[in-house]
């Protein structure tokens, strides 16, 4: 299973942008969005850009996946998540 998900823009090069998920940095492809700059959450899925959301969205769904991965999380990264 793959999930997308939201990560805030470090900072952006060309088309791609370096984006952070608790401290874990990535370099992923944002030729699909428009106007992205650093400080923006973007969801990200495979690498690529989908779609920018507000900071509130942000919190709330890492949250969630917070949450799902404390109370299973060891059966969940087993699976390859």
């Amino acid at each position: 299973m793959c999930l997308a998900i939201p990560s805030r823009v470090i900072r952006t090069e060309g088309d791609h942008a370096v984006v952070d998920v608790d401290v874990i940095q990535r370099r992923v492809n944002i030729q699909m969005l428009s106007d992205v700059s650093a400080g923006d959450y973007i969801i990200v899925h495979a690498g690529y850009g989908l779609e920018k959301l507000d900071e509130q969205a942000a919190a709330e769904t890492l949250s969630v996946l917070r949450e799902a991965l404390a109370c299973g999380g060891e059966n969940f990264k087993a699976q390859g998540g």
